[in-house]
């Protein structure tokens, strides 16, 4: 055996440990770096050479230590869980916030809620009938009325207002995931030559991983790997990243909530105009089931309650109008509506009050006298029959409240899977101090080893050509 090759054996054990060590510092400076996954070095023995001759002295040791490479300790099932889960927790999450804030305009019950202010209206009406021809009593009414149209009209604005912001937020989301697939896009092909020239490419590779993620909790997005290190990601079963190619997507239909039912809003493909993309899942699925039209309480969830405050509108104006033509003003004149309603926009602003004092109101029976409020007592019991206002608006803020509390229910459950998810991707892959403490001295002892090693050799073969044949001069 070759002393020289004992050198070798040596120095590729320190090669080795330096490797290691580097890798362990690599580790602890980024214990708290997010989406940083940690690494070792691989190795393995390098065999000893089978060339036999004339000096060969039989068995050999191994020639040392080989580096093969840095291996990044994440798991591509733990990340799929981690995608798959962060896709239903965006969708429910989305859905339970706007649903949360739709809820909180409706400020039910309360003394700013829209029943209360019928409850006021239908008491004003009440007491116009026990103090018909009152200036007092009509007044009462009068501001009742204008009030509770009013309360209508900026209620139907928040829904409108909301559907809005919600429109914004999802094409804001939109360029979020086309700027993730193009950086996706450019690390695929970074990763695949880095790969390719043998280098580490685990930081790439990391930073990609946070990509896909974030598209996946907003698209609900899959994400298929290959052999030469890239990946494909696909949403609804079509590639928005593959390759070292990205293809957009982009938000289309109205941005108006009153135009949703002709132009539903969607995404398309940017480079294939007209052909829809299919979400499985993620927080812009949640926005655009939001966003859809109202279609007989199974439609978007603000569509459909701009939809109730109409119906409301509607109903108010058409009952109270129904009785109060059969009734008789002070002049004995009858026949006259109390709301005026604009038809397309009745709840926006549609609802007027006509009556502006106590002559134009018809609270009696005609031919009954003017003291008579039996019209009066008869529109203030409207609230009572079946299909009321009362009713009608008591259905909307069920169905409002019954979805919220689904939504925000769904959100909870979606969200401890996904943190269940994150923990146990994050107990594989995170940094642990106390084992890279562990790993250091372990590294630092075996350089050390080594590097004895080599000096004890050193010092054989300098006894060996230095000192051999001067025994005894």
């Amino acid at each position: 055996m070759s002393t020289f090759s004992g050198l070798n054996t040596a120095y590729r054990g320190l090669v080795a440990a330096r490797q290691g060590l580097d890798v362990v510092g690599q580790n602890i400076a980024n214990a708290n770096t997010e989406g940083y996954t940690r690494q070792r070095v691989t190795t393995s023995s390098v065999a000893a050479s089978n060339l036999a001759g004339m000096f060969s002295s039989g068995v050999r040791p191994g020639e040392g230590v080989s580096v093969d490479g840095i291996a990044r300790l994440g798991s591509e099932y733990l990340d799929a869980r981690v995608n798959g889960t962060a896709s239903t927790a965006g969708y429910w999450l989305a859905r339970a916030e706007a649903m949360m804030d739709l809820e909180g305009t409706l400020r039910e019950p309360g003394e700013n809620a829209l029943s209360t202010q019928l409850d006021g209206f239908w008491a004003a009406w009440q007491g116009l009938s026990n103090q018909t021809g009152e200036p007092a009593a009509a007044r009462v009414l009068l501001e009742e009325s204008g009030a509770l149209a009013s309360r209508i009209a900026s209620s139907y604005g928040e829904a409108v207002g909301q559907w809005s912001e919600l429109r914004g937020k999802t094409a804001s989301m939109v360029v979020e995931v086309n700027a993730a697939a193009a950086r996706i896009a450019d690390l695929n092909a970074a990763i695949r030559q880095t790969t390719a020239a043998g280098g580490s490419a685990n930081e790439l590779v990391d930073q990609r991983a946070t990509l896909a993620t974030t598209i996946s909790s907003l698209t609900g997005a899959t994400i298929r790997p290959h052999d030469d290190g890239t990946i494909d990601v696909t949403v609804g079963g079509n590639a928005i990243v593959s390759g070292d190619t990205a293809h957009g997507i982009r938000v289309v239909g109205s941005t108006r909530l009153e135009d949703a039912t002709t132009s539903p809003v969607t995404l398309e493909w940017a480079d294939r105009p007209g052909r829809t993309v299919s979400l499985d899942g993620g927080r812009i699925a949640g926005t655009l089931s939001l966003l859809a039209p109202a279609s007989a309480g199974g439609g978007g969830a603000l569509a459909e309650l701009a939809s109730s405050y109409n119906a409301l509108a509607i109903s108010l104006a058409s009952t109270v109008n129904a009785v109060h033509q059969t009734g008789a003003r002070p002049d004995g004149t009858t026949g006259h509506d109390f709301f005026k309603l604009t038809a397309g926009v009745p709840a926006a602003r549609g609802l007027v009050v006509i009556p502006t004092n106590v002559g134009e109101l018809s609270a009696a029976t005609p031919g009954a006298g003017g003291l008579d409020g039996s019209i009066a007592d008869a529109i203030a019991q409207l609230r009572l029959a079946p299909g009321s206002p009362n009713a009608l608006w008591a259905q909307a803020v069920v169905r409002t409240g019954v979805t919220t509390k689904s939504d925000a229910q769904q959100a909870v459950n979606a969200e401890l899977a996904s943190q269940s998810a994150v923990g146990a991707q994050r107990s594989a892959a995170s940094v642990d101090l106390d084992e890279e403490n562990v790993n250091l001295m372990t590294f630092q002892t075996a350089y050390q080893g080594s590097a004895r090693v080599m000096t004890a050799i050193d010092q054989m073969l300098d006894t060996l050509i230095n000192r051999t044949g001067i025994v005894g001069r």
